[in-house]
């Protein structure tokens, strides 16, 4: 996967396959959810400029994501930071741009120069490369 900035936000662009199909050729909701993880750690990384870890994850499925009807869109934003608790925002697109799905992910941070030290945190610059 990679992962780009837009304005406020995070995306990126998957096409997902077969194998990760829960039935026929529906988009099993543990790989949107881990999807939706994945995208919030990088949004933590490039926007917060720290890393962290998953505190709580939820997903609102709206409608069937299929794995043969081309790539997803996932697009990511800070909502809300309390302390070292940030809220990020979730949603996936289907390839026509309908929503099918929205996260809410709660990520317990760590200070940068911890996040360096204990999650080896290359810092802000090395996700521009």
């Amino acid at each position: 996967m990679e992962f780009f900035e837009d304005g406020e936000e995070v995306i990126t662009r998957w096409r997902p396959d077969e194998r990760f199909q829960g039935y026929g050729s529906v988009l099993h909701g543990g790989i949107q959810a881990t999807v939706m993880d994945e995208l919030a750690s990088w949004t933590v990384f490039v926007k917060l400029e720290t890393a962290g870890v998953t505190s709580s994850l939820s997903v609102d499925y709206r409608r069937p994501v299929y794995t043969d009807r081309g790539a997803l869109t996932i697009r990511a934003s800070v909502d809300e930071v309390e302390k070292n608790m940030a809220t990020i925002a979730l949603r996936l697109y289907d390839s026509d741009g309908n929503l099918c799905s929205e996260g809410r992910v709660v990520y317990f941070t760590f200070p940068p120069k911890l996040a360096q030290k204990r999650l080896a945190y290359p810092g802000r610059k090395a996700f521009d490369e």
